[in-house]
């Protein structure tokens, strides 16, 4: 992904008022883990991947049973009948209670999002695969559910929190299911992407969310909720607007926290020197979008938090590989960089709006399901440059920094480069850096002299951090680094 014009770039220093205070707190840096049959025990990877989430002790990670695995998504795949259930979490609990080891002393947020598909009212019903690696795409059939009271809807969902906090549950027909399990979660996060799923409404979504809030908070008082989990907000403002006014729910609904998505997709005719320039254009827009949620949030519930909690970028060849025929094309190492350079640039923009949470896309993925977006490789379980981004933000920022004016300075009005200061606890001057050119640009940062550089680019690849101590205030940053500057 190289530029047709191998020169460095020179740009302005940025500006930074260190006093002037605009977020008491940073932003904090996660990940989301979508079940996949890579996660599974028996997979290759299984080990180096939870091990290295272990190690890299994110506070809020998202963890996400996917639809397309209905086997490791779904509790009861069939309906209650003739005094028996289906209830069955052979295949479900290992994939879950690994992530809740590997986070174990980190507060988590738990997705099981899928409906089982009885609960609909519909004209078929899709069979699942016997393969519970084999994906399934077509099964979530029907909008409307067939129970209009709703408390079968909730009851499934307060069933499994109670599986996986308080030791077990009760069914349908009274029979009692032993878990043993007692995991603390933080928050419980309300179905997925309802806007591409089951066609669902904002009122829908709304009425579902109430309903299933209230069964769980019956066995579970002390969990939070995330609502909405919208996959394209910039196109359903009318989701924010209903969802976040109070009159539109029960009495005593709690909103503790929103959550919407974001990936970046270049055309699929677009070269590598051009997709460099649409990932960070589209991450533009959406942060325009951003603001435009926040003008809802802060007018209708100004005390609801907001996790951001996918982001990432997709390349065009992902959306074609379910096409029949399809060959993967192969990944550049540097796209790796890139994609991780978006996410800290998107990071950076989220902590100037104070938004609480942003959740970077995904631990795992690999050819056939969206591998353009893996934070590691999924032959051998080792982290790429999108994951050490991520550990860098979490090893050299702390929520308790306090973001301050900061302005980008370039000599064009659009800068090559992003940056971002922050203040520690202690007075500690921290400057973050991101790169959003294939090529070196040079910038001076005044009062860095003698500064310690952590820095993430072509060089790390896949490698942890490397460090540097700057002689005076001149900087080299590599083309699609990500660096931490603290003085």
């Amino acid at each position: 992904m190289k530029d047709s014009t191998p020169i460095d770039l020179t740009a302005a220093p940025p500006k930074i008022e260190w006093d002037k205070i605009i977020c008491d707190r940073t932003t904090v840096p996660t990940l989301q883990v979508v079940v996949n049959p890579l996660l599974r025990r028996s997979s290759p990877i299984h080990d180096r991947v939870f091990e290295e989430l272990r190690q890299l002790g994110a506070d809020y990670v998202r963890f996400v049973p996917w639809f397309p695995y209905p086997h490791d998504s779904i509790a009861a795949l069939y309906p209650p009948a003739d005094g028996k259930t289906s209830w069955n979490f052979t295949s479900i609990d290992p994939f879950t209670l690994d992530f809740l080891n590997a986070t174990q002393g980190h507060p988590v947020m738990l997705n099981f999002s899928t409906i089982p598909p009885w609960m609909f009212k519909a004209d078929r019903f899709v069979p699942y695969p016997d393969n519970p690696d084999q994906p399934i795409w077509n099964y979530q059939v029907g909008t409307e559910l067939r129970d209009p009271t709703l408390k079968e809807l909730g009851d499934y969902f307060a069933r499994l929190v109670a599986w996986y906090t308080q030791g077990g549950f009760t069914d349908e027909f009274g029979v009692w299911h032993e878990s043993g399990h007692h995991f603390k979660i933080d928050y419980w996060e309300v179905l997925n992407e309802p806007d591409f799923e089951h066609d669902t409404t904002a009122g829908q979504y709304t009425a579902r969310y109430d309903a299933i809030v209230a069964a769980i908070r019956s066995v579970n008082p002390d969990l939070k909720f995330v609502g909405l989990s919208l996959a394209t907000p910039g196109r359903h403002p009318e989701f924010f607007e209903y969802f976040l006014d109070p009159r539109n729910h029960r009495p005593g609904t709690p909103l503790d926290m929103i959550s919407y998505h974001f990936y970046a997709v270049p055309a699929p005719d677009e070269t590598p020197d051009v997709e460099q320039h649409t990932y960070f254009a589209q991450a533009d827009g959406f942060i325009a979008t951003v603001r435009f949620i926040e003008s809802i949030r802060r007018r209708l519930a100004p005390d609801t938090q907001t996790t951001i909690n996918e982001i990432g970028v997709i390349r065009a060849d992902d959306l074609m590989q379910f096409m029949p025929g399809h060959v993967a094309q192969e990944i550049p190492a540097v796209y790796w960089n890139m994609a991780g350079a978006v996410y800290a640039y998107i990071f950076a923009h989220l902590a100037q709006l104070g938004i609480e949470i942003a959740g970077e896309s995904q631990l795992v993925g690999y050819p056939s399901q969206f591998p353009s977006v893996s934070m590691v490789d999924w032959n051998t379980g080792a982290p790429n440059a999108r994951l050490r981004v991520l550990e860098l933000l979490i090893r050299r920022l702390s929520p308790a920094d306090r973001v301050v004016s900061t302005v980008t300075g370039d000599m064009f009005p659009i800068p090559f480069y992003l940056a971002q200061g922050f203040v520690g606890p202690q007075g500690q001057r921290k400057l973050l850096l991101v790169s959003k050119r294939d090529r070196p640009i040079h910038l001076t940062l005044p009062g860095f002299s003698g500064a310690q550089v952590h820095i993430v680019d072509q060089e790390t690849a896949g490698g942890p951090a490397r460090v540097e101590t700057l002689s005076g205030e001149n900087f080299r940053l590599p083309g699609f680094a990500v660096a931490v500057v603290t003085a």
